[in-house]
């Protein structure tokens, strides 16, 4: 009997069953899954952004800034058209669009270039130290390119990842760049009956 309560109580401190690999992702797995780094940046919905607000729900995050002209578009494109693919289960669906460019990405930007995709998506920006501190600790490189006589100035390049979080607040899958919004949907579904 004391075995017994011992590899339960084992198995509740290393999360169980809610670390346990889920299979047919689409997406790279993370093995093992882990806490989602903390993000602590301001959100177009006027409050201050906390992950575990989400908590029952699936979040995907995106990294990207509002002057690109190639890939956040496709992405938010795929991420809208995934959100509808869900159906119902649209609304256990969070998109969080992180920027890679605060210099330029108020709140009020990203809100209006976010409502042209989904009016549910949310945006976040901060200080130039804040955003860094969060590409860090998702392992995002962003780095800024003159353009010359452009009118935009310069350009960001920088990595194009969806990062999947499960209900539980915990990185569970990595989607690179051009996936379509099938796979997307799926994964989520995945995630959601887990």
């Amino acid at each position: 009997m004391f075995k017994l309560i011992f590899v339960l109580a084992a198995l509740m401190c290393s999360g169980g069953a809610a670390t346990a690999p889920i299979a047919g992702l689409k997406s790279g797995a993370f093995e093992p899954p882990r806490a989602a780094p903390a993000i602590s940046l301001q959100a177009t919905d006027g409050s201050a952004f906390d992950l575990s607000r989400y908590r029952g729900k699936v979040v995907v995050l995106e990294f990207g800034y509002t002057h690109c002209t190639e890939v956040c578009p496709v992405s938010l494109m795929a991420l809208a058209q995934a959100r509808k693919l869900l159906g119902a289960d649209a609304a256990k669906l969070q998109v969080v669009f992180i920027t890679v460019d605060p210099a330029r990405d108020t709140l009020a930007r990203l809100k209006g270039y976010l409502a042209h995709f989904d009016p549910g998506f949310i945006g976040v920006t901060g200080s130039q130290a804040q955003v860094d501190a969060v590409l860090k600790g998702y392992g995002i490189v962003a780095t800024k390119r003159t353009m010359g006589d452009s009118d935009a100035g310069y350009m960001m390049s920088h990595s194009s990842y969806l990062y999947f979080v499960d209900k539980g607040g915990m990185l569970r899958a990595l989607m690179p760049f051009g996936r379509p919004a099938a796979d997307i949907a799926h994964d989520v579904q995945l995630l959601l009956r887990n």
